[in-house]
């Protein structure tokens, strides 16, 4: 099953999932919902941009420039169709997902099975 490359990358996802709720952020807010460092949140808005899934809306407030993002259109459904996939491997799976019983002393942590 082929997955969009443009939500493979963890930073992207980040990015995309943190505009999903339609409000333009700001690039500090970006930053700071995202936890990207510059760079990185620079270079995957860039490709996000180019791709269709997210606006980038360049403007001054005073002197100073100010980038903010908003997800676009395309980048909803290209999530929501991300999703459908997963959702579709999960419910190919045979048996219930859940935690694995082992013998022997008890782990606090629990560990996950198909």
């Amino acid at each position: 099953m082929d997955f969009d490359e443009h939500l493979l990358s963890p930073a992207r996802l980040a990015i995309i999932t943190c505009l999903v709720p339609g409000k333009a952020l700001s690039f500090t807010e970006l930053k700071a919902a995202s936890g990207l460092a510059d760079g990185n949140l620079h270079v995957q808005t860039r490709r996000l941009g180019e791709a269709g899934y997210v606006e980038i809306i360049k403007g001054m407030r005073g002197r100073r420039s100010l980038t903010r993002f908003r997800i676009t259109e395309h980048g909803v459904e290209a999530l929501r169709f991300h999703v459908r996939k997963l959702r579709a491997i999960l419910a190919t799976e045979t048996g219930v997902m859940g935690p694995i019983s082992r013998k022997g002393p008890a782990d606090e942590s629990q560990v996950w099975s198909s």
